[in-house]
């Protein structure tokens, strides 16, 4: 075919979309069904409608082809676990009970059975339920999902293409399930699980699939020949099977590297890559392998995970450098829109200036139509889209609001002395312990406690103008002192304040920080129906006056015992933001960090002795390839030091990370310098505390010892026990107690017999010592 003719042949598709609704009414609807408001036809009552509503807006907006079976009351890699029968065997009597219940028991567990382990979604800030394999797993297909939905958007007489994680995806993604060996190999499934795969395929084929998107972002990592082989005996016993749909496998988040040869070979009729993250890498190995003759090309020039307007120009020159590479192009995002929130148009609040320069799923839709039409048509067709594109962008470029000389000038003035501590870590820990005077295998918790509705009904109030500042601060003031009353009476040793004035642990910064904007409308999954609205990194950032200083000191004034100052690292603010695009990382990173090293120094001159600074996405930024990581970790690391080295040595500095894979990041965890660390631990039975003796970690440690994803409550024997294998890789004098992480999203009444047990256990552990008084 002819680039002509390609071009002509030019669609536009999407590979996900938001799931959750204008009003987040999967939310309300999911969480009405735990509390016995909804039942279980009126939820998927609302689920089906939700489904309706996304694909009528995708193709009333352009979109040739939609996507089903991305929609997820929970989790589509927990869907994928439900499709291929891999139902952990705790779990299987209660999903044979009641589907829908056993499959909300695996994301959350019950109070006699404990979830599946949930960490982040490559390097994004969402999250899925890891799958639990064994060499005993038998693997049954379930069609049921995904042939439904097709059949839906079928009926809506829409073209509709299923997605599904493809299969060495899912067994790279997967671990060893309790009780099998640590190293067993979940890839050594694959033969086992293809035909299962296969039978999948066939069943949607029958249901009137033309083609179907196998996703396989595992394939952008560093792989190994075995795992690369894998891949190839995929593709090539699927591509040959005569009963399926064309099958499309996707890629995304980076560079596909030593599999894209791999996959241009393979008997499969399309490709989708990223245009975005690894355009010139991805271009360049595409030319090395002659392109893909007699193969559809779908190209995610449009970025998935970020809010800026795309720039048409570029991208239509990257989409005209492929026209001679594929025998048909598409246009596409670079990943699911999953990762965005759903459309700017809703916020009201921001400058219509700025609005301009954003663009949410519908808008990155819009983007992807537009394209498809001037590659199919030409420029001459898109005139009027290019012209106001163009305006955008130089609007942004050329604002005031990007560029604060005064805080490029600070950076600029930073030196290698401002990020060290004055004394080493020994001599730290030792004024910190005469300081602090704490008993061994010292309790506490990560920072959040319950937002209950009344804390959000008086936010809301104070929004409306019901209340005013003076009430709605009477309100906050009166929830610290039960917070602390609570912890006091519970026997925790270094409290917090419960940050019931936080909306969230990164937007409430933002909100006070120069350079940021905050949405009303900007929800974007991260987990289940924990929904965040990340700010937006405009320009250049600054600290007006401090942030959390009163509050904290407020929380202090009740209580003799220590009270924890609580931040959100540099990192972590940029991770879960949505952050610029003109600028690299590291640069924006240090603007983060001196401000936040202005509130560090405020807490401790207000008399703080403990100050957490969060750093939970730490390791679930690190680029996914090993050539990225080096320069990533050391601007990082550098950040968080910049924010904490300007304290006194008895004041300790704690950090927290959660529900990441830490191993291999355990030495820039070393390279933090901070006094504490407290990392999630209570799902993966304490390995992150065998991964840091191993690694000769030094400092102090808090390996959580009770899930606070999940609402069930540990007994004090299961914490107790939990806390036992932590000893096993952590001396008692360096060991913390502590859940994995905030307790934002709990109750009171879980919230409260948790945090008994957690003490607890913490005081029965600690009689067994034989240092113990």
């Amino acid at each position: 075919m002819t680039s002509k003719s390609a071009a002509a042949a030019a669609r536009a598709t999407v590979y996900g979309y938001p799931r959750q609704g204008g009003g987040r009414e999967l939310k309300k609807a999911i969480e009405g069904y735990w509390k016995g408001r909804v039942d279980a036809d009126a939820l998927r009552a609302t689920a089906a409608e939700l489904r309706r509503t996304n694909w009528r807006q995708l193709a009333e907006a352009g979109i040739h082809e939609v996507p089903t079976g991305d929609f997820s009351y929970y989790d589509h890699v927990l869907d994928t676990s439900v499709m291929v029968g891999a139902i952990p065997g705790r779990h299987r009597a209660s999903v044979e009970a009641d589907a829908l219940d056993g499959y909300f028991a695996m994301a959350r567990g019950t109070q006699d059975v404990a979830p599946l382990e949930m960490t982040k979604w490559f390097d994004t800030n969402y999250h899925y339920l890891v799958p639990e394999l064994g060499p005993d797993t038998v693997f049954t297909a379930d069609s049921a999902k995904q042939v439904a939905e097709l059949r839906e958007a079928l009926g809506l007489g829409l073209a509709a293409r299923p997605v599904l994680v493809g299969p060495v995806t899912y067994l790279l993604l997967a671990k060893p399930a309790p009780g099998v060996a640590a190293d067993f190999d979940p890839l050594t499934l694959l033969d086992r699980l293809l035909p299962v795969y296969a039978e999948v395929l066939s069943d949607l084929r029958a249901a009137g699939a033309e083609w179907v998107q196998l996703d396989e972002p595992a394939l952008v990592q560093d792989r190994t020949p075995a795992e690369l082989n894998a891949a190839t005996r995929a593709y090539r016993d699927l591509g040959v099977l005569t009963d399926r749909p064309k099958v499309l496998v996707a890629s995304y988040f980076d560079r596909l590297g030593d599999a894209l040869p791999v996959l241009a070979k393979a008997p499969v009729e399309g490709l989708a890559l990223d245009f975005t993250e690894a355009a010139a890498a991805n271009l360049d190995a595409l030319a090395a392998v002659g392109g893909l003759p007699g193969k559809r090309l779908v190209a995610g020039v449009v970025n998935g995970r970020n809010i800026w307007v795309n720039d048409l120009t570029k991208s239509l020159a990257t989409l005209g450098t492929l026209l001679g590479l594929a025998d048909r192009v598409d246009v596409a995002a670079s990943c699911s829109l999953l990762h965005v929130p759903l459309d700017a148009a809703a916020e009201r609040d921001i400058e219509p200036q700025i609005l301009r320069w954003l663009a949410f799923a519908r808008q990155k839709t819009a983007e992807i139509v537009t394209l498809a039409k001037g590659l199919a048509q030409g420029t001459g067709s898109i005139t009027g889209e290019l012209a106001a594109n163009r305006a955008a962008l130089a609007s942004r470029a050329n604002s005031p609001i990007t560029r604060d000389p005064a805080v490029r000038a600070r950076v600029g003035a930073v030196t290698d002395a401002d990020a060290r501590r004055s004394q080493p870590y020994g001599e730290r820990a030792a004024a910190q312990r005469a300081h602090l005077g704490l008993p061994l295998l010292p309790t506490t918790t990560i920072g959040s406690f319950p937002q209950t509705a009344e804390l959000r009904v008086a936010r809301a109030d104070l929004r409306a103008g019901r209340i005013d500042t003076a009430g709605y601060e009477e309100r906050i003031r009166a929830e610290i002192q039960e917070v602390i009353s609570f912890q006091e009476k519970t026997g925790l040793d270094v409290l917090v304040h419960g940050e019931a004035e936080r909306n969230d642990m990164v937007q409430y910064f933002a909100e006070q920080l120069t350079g940021y904007l905050a949405t009303q409308h900007g929800w974007v999954q991260s987990y289940g129906t924990r929904y965040v609205r990340p700010p937006i990194l405009a320009g250049d950032i600054s600290r007006p006056e401090p942030m959390t200083v009163r509050w904290t000191t407020y929380a202090q004034s009740l209580t003799a015992r220590p009270v924890k100052g609580m931040l959100t690292g540099p990192v972590t603010m940029l991770a879960w933001s949505f952050v610029r695009d003109d600028q690299p990382l590291g640069d924006t990173a240090r603007q983060v960090a001196l401000a936040l090293r202005d509130e560090v120094n405020d807490l401790e001159t207000a008399g703080t002795s403990v100050i957490q600074v969060d750093e939970p996405a730490l390791r679930e930024t690190l680029p996914l390839r090993a050539d990225g990581r080096p320069g990533y970790l050391a601007w990082a690391t550098e950040a968080f030091r910049l924010t904490t080295a300007g304290v006194r040595p008895d004041t300790q500095i704690h950090t927290h990370m959660c529900y990441a894979e830490f191993g291999d990041i355990v030495q820039a965890i070393d390279d933090l310098d901070a006094d504490v660390i407290s990392l999630e631990a209570a799902r993966s039975h304490m390995q992150v505390a065998r991964e840091l003796a191993a690694h000769g970690y030094p400092r102090e440690a808090g390996p959580g010892v009770y899930d606070i994803h999940s609402p069930r409550v540990p007994s004090a024997d299961e914490a107790a026990a939990l806390l036992r294998k932590g000893l096993e890789a952590i001396p008692a004098e360096r060991l913390w107690v502590n859940p994995d992480c905030g307790l934002k999203t709990r109750g009171w009444p879980e919230t409260r017999a948790s945090l008994d047990n957690l003490v607890a256990a913490a005081h029965a552990v600690r009689a067994e010592l034989p240092t113990a008084d």
